[in-house]
């Protein structure tokens, strides 16, 4: 996941390079072009935001298990009910529902409804819309995932068909196919997430909750031992990921946030009066909103 996004970070700075290159002014842009990119970024944002939101309540979950563990640590016999107390409450609050995933869904919709190559007549115009395209395609394809990681739940994802003239359409299906299915197959099977980490957790605390509910029995203190110091090296393992991952979504974050604001900055630079600016600035505010 987090070299998906590293992908996604990187492919949005290079489309900012295209559009370097192409030496196409902003002003030259059809007005649907830019409506276009201001709605898309304002969704970006949002999605980056609900994102954001469940990397910080998976962190949020870790201070509990940090809390069992070192109750267990410290004096096993005499804290189990503080460490069963903070590993139920990890149970529960990983198991509880984020409500800011479930708009990233109908955010996702909305992107893939939206999806189409338009046609253009000037060279470098149809140059940066199938640039675009292929971006967004890549974009709503990873986010679709992310949100799917994320829920628990492969019932959103999302099955893009891509125009049959782009060179890459037949690569990307496949990729896409691919990742899906697995997706699905993980979930079908019963299993509550595709995050092999936090799985690794789950599987850990499933084990340890009820042997330190029991009570410690002297003839398995060594192998509670084992299973309080393996609980910990995949919290840790865990945490480690979650860090990186949190960093590359921020960092999209500001990629998206920064090529809006440069855009927004070219149109007023690029107005012939103050009317227009006016208008420019009213239209980045209702995007907004």
């Amino acid at each position: 996941m987090t070299l998906a996004m590293e992908l996604l970070c990187q492919t949005h700075s290079d489309i900012k390079t295209i559009i370097t290159d192409l030496e196409l002014p902003v002003c030259d842009w059809d007005d649907k072009w830019i409506d276009v990119y201001l709605d898309n970024s304002v969704k970006l944002l949002d999605i980056c935001i609900a994102f954001s939101s469940e990397l910080s309540r998976f962190n949020q979950g870790n201070l509990l298990l940090q809390c069992a563990l070192h109750n267990l640590t410290a004096c096993p016999s005499k804290q189990l009910v503080r460490a069963c107390s903070s590993l139920d409450g990890w149970r529960q609050h990983i198991g509880s529902k984020n409500p800011k995933l479930q708009n990233c869904f109908a955010i996702l919709n909305s992107l893939t409804e939206t999806l189409s190559l338009p046609k253009v007549k000037n060279a470098k115009g149809k140059v940066l819309m199938r640039a675009m395209y292929g971006v967004k395609v890549l974009t709503v394809f990873v986010c679709s995932i992310f949100a799917a990681a994320f829920s628990s739940s492969a019932n959103k994802l999302v099955d893009l068909q891509v125009v049959e003239t782009c060179l890459w359409a037949e690569a990307f299906e496949n990729v896409q196919a691919y990742v899906n299915g697995e997706i699905r197959n993980i979930f079908s099977s019963g299993r509550t997430t595709v995050v092999k980490e936090l799985e690794a957790v789950q599987l850990s605390v499933k084990t340890l909750y009820p042997a330190i509910q029991e009570g410690v029995d002297p003839k398995e203190a060594e192998a509670l031992q084992n299973s309080i110091s393996e609980l910990g090296k995949r919290a840790d393992r865990f945490s480690q990921g979650l860090d990186l991952l949190t960093k590359e979504v921020d960092g999209f974050f500001q990629i998206v946030l920064t090529g809006r604001d440069a855009l927004l900055s070219s149109l007023r630079v690029g107005s012939s009066g103050p009317d227009t600016a006016n208008n420019v600035q009213g239209q980045g505010v209702r995007q907004i909103q």
